[in-house]
């Protein structure tokens, strides 16, 4: 599982121009699932992207969690981020995990995030074409992955 994670000022999606889900301070985060992702991954990614120090303390260090500002989330479903650019000009999709096996994770991903953060997260919609707008803090972006397996 791969989340990118942006601390944001706002951020919110829309489909067709009407808006589904929107957060103020706190985290974007895109996801995406691995073919071999498997609930273990969905746990330790969820906590890694609600406890990392990412938030800035009174000193102006980045010391605070998502979960220490009382920070929002807004997750959005992304299976390019699987996306192989190895061979060729056009990517190749093999490792994303096919639909039914991903939606069922990254539902999980945001019940394990909300759980973490005891607030509701918003979302996108999964397999759905969505506009994404946000105000990067800072700007601020990590990667976090864990994969059950190597990639082959």
């Amino acid at each position: 599982m791969i989340a990118v994670i942006q601390r944001v000022s706002s951020a919110s999606v829309e489909i067709d121009g009407k808006r589904i889900g929107s957060c103020g301070p706190g985290i974007l985060i895109l996801l995406g699932v691995h073919v071999t992702d498997t609930e273990e991954q969905v746990i330790w990614v969820a906590n890694k992207c609600a406890n990392l120090r990412i938030f800035n303390d009174k000193d102006g260090q980045m010391n605070l969690s998502c979960i220490a500002t009382g920070g929002e989330a807004l997750v959005i479903s992304q299976f390019t981020l699987y996306g192989n650019t190895g061979k060729g000009n056009r990517p190749s999709y093999i490792h994303s995990a096919p639909g039914p096996i991903a939606e069922p994770l990254y539902e999980l991903f945001i019940s394990e995030l909300s759980h973490r953060l005891n607030r509701s997260v918003e979302s996108g919609q999964f397999g759905a074409m969505m506009d994404v707008s946000l105000v990067n803090d800072g700007p601020v972006t990590l990667v976090v992955e864990r994969l059950a397996e190597p990639l082959l």
